[in-house]
């Protein structure tokens, strides 16, 4: 894995750290489609994988995109206007696409500044964990931009139409503690304890059997985006196919036997 993004596992649990600190994690440079592309077919490729997390190496998660590059033109932002619209969809829209169909549940330890792309990076997380220093900010207005990764849909799944317009209308950028009061983050927590407590999420996460997991995951999406019908419709689906694996038989034996269960992933 290229060192702009670590790739470490810890039991059935895997780490990705955007590790470009000196550049407060920036993303979008050409070959980040594919830096991210693999290391989700790396987590989907692992069956002991059972769930992820997501943060940044140094002082921020993401400063967003390169605005030098975008100021000279260069790297994905050079060309014209098809060569720009050909960037997004082969850099960007493939880190996005990468994060968004994972399998595995997600969990973003937001540990500094979220901004522009960081923000809806974070934001393609299951669950997000925030530092008491970490700020959320949707700036690209301030750049004469919309955001071009799908922001503009992704943040107003999280916290609703009207705080997602405030976010990008205005530019501003919030705190860990208006995050959590918005339905941002989940939690928050001292910088030194994030990470701690996003591996023991993670951990709690990948202690349930691994297909209802996934499944779980998958029924939760649907919910947000598909009609009530619908999610009944794949509710009854996955279900029956659930109550016939083995980890369905050893999740009721264990409840009878008042023991841990042993999950196999079968």
């Amino acid at each position: 894995m290229n060192d702009a993004l670590l790739y470490e596992t810890d039991g059935a649990v895997a780490l990705l750290t955007i590790n470009r600190p000196a550049e407060r994690n920036l993303l979008g440079r050409v070959g980040d489609g594919g830096l991210f592309e693999r290391a989700a077919q790396r987590i989907e490729a692992d069956k002991a994988i059972r769930c992820a997390v997501l943060t940044g190496a140094g002082s921020a998660f993401s400063s967003g995109g390169d605005v030098k590059a975008m100021r000279d033109r260069t790297g994905p932002f050079a060309g014209n206007s098809a060569n720009l619209r050909e960037s997004y969809r082969s850099e960007i829209h493939r880190m996005v696409r990468a994060l968004w169909n994972l399998d595995v549940p997600l969990i973003a330890a937001v540990n500094g500044p979220a901004i522009g792309l960081g923000n809806d990076m974070a934001c393609l997380a299951d669950i997000r964990l925030a530092s008491e220093k970490a700020l959320f900010g949707q700036t690209f207005l301030k750049l004469g931009l919309i955001p071009g990764d799908g922001g503009a849909w992704i943040l107003q799944q999280l916290i609703g139409y009207s705080r997602a317009a405030q976010l990008l209308l205005t530019g501003r950028l919030i705190d860990a503690g208006t995050a959590k009061d918005w339905g941002l983050v989940s939690e928050v927590a001292p910088p030194d304890k994030l990470l701690p407590k996003a591996f023991a999420l993670a951990a709690e996460i990948a202690n349930q059997p691994p297909m209802a997991l996934r499944m779980a995951k998958q029924l939760l999406r649907a919910g947000r985006q598909d009609r009530f019908e619908s999610v009944m419709d794949m509710s009854a689906n996955l279900q029956g196919i659930l109550q016939r694996t083995r980890d369905h038989d050893e999740a009721l034996a264990a409840f009878f036997e008042k023991r841990p269960a042993k999950f196999t992933g079968n």
